[in-house]
Protein backbone atom coordinates (compact mmCIF):
# COMPACT_ATOMS: atom_id res chain seq x y z
CA UNK A 1 0.00 0.00 0.00
CA UNK A 2 1.42 3.73 -0.88
CA UNK A 3 1.48 5.89 1.94
CA UNK A 4 1.12 9.19 -0.21
CA UNK A 5 0.12 9.44 -3.75
CA UNK A 6 -0.88 11.92 -6.40
CA UNK A 7 -4.13 10.90 -8.33
CA UNK A 8 -4.26 12.04 -11.90
CA UNK A 9 -7.98 12.11 -13.20
CA UNK A 10 -8.81 13.00 -17.03
CA UNK A 11 -11.70 15.78 -17.23
CA UNK A 12 -14.06 12.94 -18.57
CA UNK A 13 -13.53 11.47 -15.32
CA UNK A 14 -16.13 13.94 -14.17
CA UNK A 15 -18.60 13.86 -17.66
CA UNK A 16 -19.60 10.55 -17.96
CA UNK A 17 -21.73 9.67 -20.77
CA UNK A 18 -22.48 13.65 -21.60
CA UNK A 19 -18.49 14.00 -22.38
CA UNK A 20 -18.94 17.91 -21.75
CA UNK A 21 -19.18 19.68 -18.39
CA UNK A 22 -20.59 18.23 -14.77
CA UNK A 23 -21.70 14.70 -14.55
CA UNK A 24 -22.91 14.54 -10.73
CA UNK A 25 -23.37 10.44 -11.04
CA UNK A 26 -20.14 9.99 -12.22
CA UNK A 27 -18.14 12.59 -10.08
CA UNK A 28 -20.19 11.11 -7.16
CA UNK A 29 -18.69 7.75 -7.76
CA UNK A 30 -15.25 8.90 -8.52
CA UNK A 31 -15.25 11.12 -4.88
CA UNK A 32 -16.62 7.32 -3.09
CA UNK A 33 -13.97 5.65 -4.27
CA UNK A 34 -11.52 8.51 -3.26
CA UNK A 35 -12.96 8.54 0.18
CA UNK A 36 -11.76 5.34 0.15
CA UNK A 37 -8.65 6.03 -0.09
CA UNK A 38 -8.50 8.42 2.98
CA UNK A 39 -10.46 5.71 5.25
CA UNK A 40 -7.30 3.16 4.11
CA UNK A 41 -5.15 6.29 5.42
CA UNK A 42 -3.75 6.78 2.71
CA UNK A 43 -2.69 10.80 1.96
CA UNK A 44 -4.02 11.98 -1.85
CA UNK A 45 -3.99 14.83 -4.13
CA UNK A 46 -5.47 14.94 -7.14
CA UNK A 47 -4.36 16.63 -10.08
CA UNK A 48 -7.95 17.14 -12.92
CA UNK A 49 -7.46 17.79 -16.46
CA UNK A 50 -10.12 20.12 -18.15
CA UNK A 51 -10.97 18.08 -21.18
CA UNK A 52 -14.64 18.09 -20.57
CA UNK A 53 -14.63 21.96 -21.08
CA UNK A 54 -11.61 22.42 -23.50
CA UNK A 55 -8.81 20.67 -25.12
CA UNK A 56 -6.28 23.29 -26.17
CA UNK A 57 -4.44 20.67 -28.98
CA UNK A 58 -8.25 20.77 -30.29
CA UNK A 59 -8.01 24.25 -30.56
CA UNK A 60 -8.48 25.89 -34.33
CA UNK A 61 -5.09 25.83 -35.74
CA UNK A 62 -5.32 29.92 -36.38
CA UNK A 63 -5.79 30.21 -32.69
CA UNK A 64 -2.40 31.46 -30.74
CA UNK A 65 -1.19 28.58 -28.42
CA UNK A 66 -0.90 30.90 -25.79
CA UNK A 67 -4.64 31.69 -25.38
CA UNK A 68 -5.77 27.91 -26.15
CA UNK A 69 -3.54 26.52 -23.11
CA UNK A 70 -4.76 29.50 -21.21
CA UNK A 71 -8.34 28.78 -21.06
CA UNK A 72 -7.39 24.74 -20.48
CA UNK A 73 -6.07 25.95 -17.36
CA UNK A 74 -9.19 28.18 -16.60
CA UNK A 75 -11.19 24.58 -17.01
CA UNK A 76 -8.88 23.16 -14.21
CA UNK A 77 -9.67 25.42 -12.10
CA UNK A 78 -13.30 25.29 -12.48
CA UNK A 79 -13.38 21.26 -12.67
CA UNK A 80 -11.23 21.49 -8.88
CA UNK A 81 -13.63 24.43 -7.81
CA UNK A 82 -16.06 21.07 -8.84
CA UNK A 83 -14.24 17.96 -7.08
CA UNK A 84 -13.93 20.43 -4.52
CA UNK A 85 -17.78 20.76 -3.30
CA UNK A 86 -18.60 16.84 -4.26
CA UNK A 87 -16.28 15.92 -1.10
CA UNK A 88 -17.70 18.96 0.90
CA UNK A 89 -20.50 17.04 0.11
CA UNK A 90 -19.79 13.82 1.31
CA UNK A 91 -18.06 15.37 4.53
CA UNK A 92 -14.09 15.04 3.29
CA UNK A 93 -12.04 18.42 3.80
CA UNK A 94 -10.90 19.60 0.15
CA UNK A 95 -8.54 22.34 -0.93
CA UNK A 96 -7.70 24.06 -4.49
CA UNK A 97 -4.26 24.92 -5.10
CA UNK A 98 -3.32 27.22 -7.72
CA UNK A 99 0.51 28.28 -8.88
CA UNK A 100 -0.69 32.03 -8.92
CA UNK A 101 -4.16 33.57 -7.22
CA UNK A 102 -7.53 32.98 -8.28
CA UNK A 103 -9.11 35.68 -6.90
CA UNK A 104 -10.46 34.31 -3.24
CA UNK A 105 -11.56 30.74 -5.42
CA UNK A 106 -7.93 28.92 -4.36
CA UNK A 107 -5.21 29.19 -2.39
CA UNK A 108 -1.77 30.02 -3.71
CA UNK A 109 0.25 26.64 -3.89
CA UNK A 110 2.42 25.90 -0.78
CA UNK A 111 4.67 22.89 -0.40
CA UNK A 112 4.30 23.14 3.47
CA UNK A 113 0.56 24.12 3.53
CA UNK A 114 -0.17 20.97 1.07
CA UNK A 115 1.76 18.63 3.28
CA UNK A 116 -0.16 20.03 6.32
CA UNK A 117 -3.76 18.84 4.61
CA UNK A 118 -2.25 15.47 3.64
CA UNK A 119 -1.01 14.82 6.99
CA UNK A 120 -4.79 15.84 8.19
CA UNK A 121 -6.68 13.69 6.08
CA UNK A 122 -7.40 16.72 3.85
CA UNK A 123 -7.59 16.28 -0.31
CA UNK A 124 -5.50 18.41 -1.98
CA UNK A 125 -6.17 19.33 -5.77
CA UNK A 126 -3.58 20.86 -7.56
CA UNK A 127 -5.69 23.07 -10.52
CA UNK A 128 -4.36 25.44 -13.44
CA UNK A 129 -1.32 23.39 -13.87
CA UNK A 130 1.94 25.59 -13.68
CA UNK A 131 0.03 28.89 -15.04
CA UNK A 132 2.16 28.85 -18.06
CA UNK A 133 1.28 27.31 -21.83
CA UNK A 134 3.53 24.51 -23.39
CA UNK A 135 3.04 22.61 -20.02
CA UNK A 136 0.53 19.75 -19.53
CA UNK A 137 -1.32 18.13 -16.73
CA UNK A 138 1.26 15.19 -17.02
CA UNK A 139 3.94 17.85 -16.15
CA UNK A 140 2.51 19.42 -13.43
CA UNK A 141 1.36 15.85 -11.69
CA UNK A 142 4.94 15.06 -11.61
CA UNK A 143 6.31 18.10 -10.54
CA UNK A 144 3.87 18.29 -6.79
CA UNK A 145 4.65 14.15 -7.19
CA UNK A 146 8.48 15.25 -6.41
CA UNK A 147 7.79 18.07 -4.56
CA UNK A 148 5.88 16.21 -2.06
CA UNK A 149 7.98 13.33 -2.32
CA UNK A 150 4.45 10.73 -3.17
CA UNK A 151 5.12 7.28 -3.23
CA UNK A 152 3.76 7.17 -6.40
CA UNK A 153 1.04 8.99 -9.61
CA UNK A 154 -1.81 6.80 -10.51
CA UNK A 155 -3.26 7.97 -13.68
CA UNK A 156 -6.53 6.96 -14.16
CA UNK A 157 -7.15 6.62 -17.60
CA UNK A 158 -9.99 5.81 -20.08
CA UNK A 159 -7.88 2.76 -21.43
CA UNK A 160 -6.63 -0.22 -19.28
CA UNK A 161 -2.67 0.11 -19.48
CA UNK A 162 0.18 0.87 -21.94
CA UNK A 163 -0.33 -1.71 -25.06
CA UNK A 164 2.87 -2.23 -27.37
CA UNK A 165 0.70 -0.41 -30.14
CA UNK A 166 -2.77 1.26 -30.39
CA UNK A 167 -5.38 -1.38 -29.47
CA UNK A 168 -8.18 0.36 -31.33
CA UNK A 169 -6.41 -0.02 -34.27
CA UNK A 170 -3.92 -3.21 -33.54
CA UNK A 171 -5.98 -6.04 -32.61
CA UNK A 172 -2.89 -7.90 -31.84
CA UNK A 173 -1.20 -4.75 -29.22
CA UNK A 174 -0.39 -6.36 -26.23
CA UNK A 175 -0.93 -4.92 -22.83
CA UNK A 176 2.06 -4.45 -20.80
CA UNK A 177 2.45 -5.23 -17.02
CA UNK A 178 5.73 -3.41 -16.45
CA UNK A 179 7.69 -0.61 -18.80
CA UNK A 180 10.85 1.10 -17.16
CA UNK A 181 10.62 4.94 -16.92
CA UNK A 182 13.37 5.24 -18.81
CA UNK A 183 12.27 3.86 -22.04
CA UNK A 184 9.51 6.47 -22.12
CA UNK A 185 12.54 9.34 -22.53
CA UNK A 186 14.47 7.45 -24.20
CA UNK A 187 11.69 6.04 -27.49
CA UNK A 188 9.79 9.31 -26.94
CA UNK A 189 6.86 6.94 -26.00
CA UNK A 190 3.78 8.55 -26.03
CA UNK A 191 2.80 7.48 -22.47
CA UNK A 192 2.76 10.43 -20.32
CA UNK A 193 4.69 13.85 -21.52
CA UNK A 194 8.63 13.77 -21.95
CA UNK A 195 9.04 16.11 -19.53
CA UNK A 196 6.76 14.68 -16.71
CA UNK A 197 8.99 11.35 -17.62
CA UNK A 198 12.10 12.65 -16.87
CA UNK A 199 10.87 14.05 -13.72
CA UNK A 200 9.80 10.89 -12.60
CA UNK A 201 12.94 8.79 -13.55
CA UNK A 202 15.25 11.44 -11.53
CA UNK A 203 13.19 11.45 -9.09
CA UNK A 204 12.49 7.84 -8.62
CA UNK A 205 8.15 8.06 -8.59
CA UNK A 206 6.75 4.99 -9.98
CA UNK A 207 2.79 5.05 -12.06
CA UNK A 208 0.08 3.00 -12.34
CA UNK A 209 -1.58 3.30 -15.23
CA UNK A 210 -5.20 2.16 -15.26
CA UNK A 211 -8.63 2.18 -16.48
CA UNK A 212 -10.82 4.35 -14.70
CA UNK A 213 -14.30 2.51 -15.57
CA UNK A 214 -13.09 -0.51 -13.62
CA UNK A 215 -14.81 -0.79 -10.20
CA UNK A 216 -12.60 -0.14 -7.35
CA UNK A 217 -9.55 0.29 -9.76
CA UNK A 218 -8.43 3.56 -7.95
CA UNK A 219 -8.31 1.82 -4.35
CA UNK A 220 -6.62 -1.31 -6.11
CA UNK A 221 -3.75 0.89 -7.67
CA UNK A 222 -3.03 2.62 -4.14
CA UNK A 223 -3.17 -0.71 -2.35
CA UNK A 224 -0.70 -1.86 -4.79
CA UNK A 225 -2.87 -4.40 -6.26
CA UNK A 226 -1.36 -5.92 -10.30
CA UNK A 227 -4.24 -3.28 -12.25
CA UNK A 228 -3.10 -1.90 -15.40
CA UNK A 229 0.64 -1.00 -16.30
CA UNK A 230 3.13 0.11 -13.48
CA UNK A 231 5.62 2.62 -14.90
CA UNK A 232 8.82 1.28 -13.03
CA UNK A 233 11.96 3.68 -11.96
Amino acid sequence: MYKRIILKLSGEALSGDKAVGFDDKTAQRTVTEIKGLLEKGIETALVVGGGNWWRGRSADSKMDRTKADSIGMLATVMNGIYLADMFRQNGVKAKVMTPVPVGNMTEVFSKDKALECLKAGEIVIFSMGLSHPFFSTDTVTALRACELEADAILYAKSIDGVYTADPAVDPNAVKLDELPCSEIVEKNLKVIDITAASLCAEHKVPLVIFAMAEEGAILKAAMGEKIGTTVTV
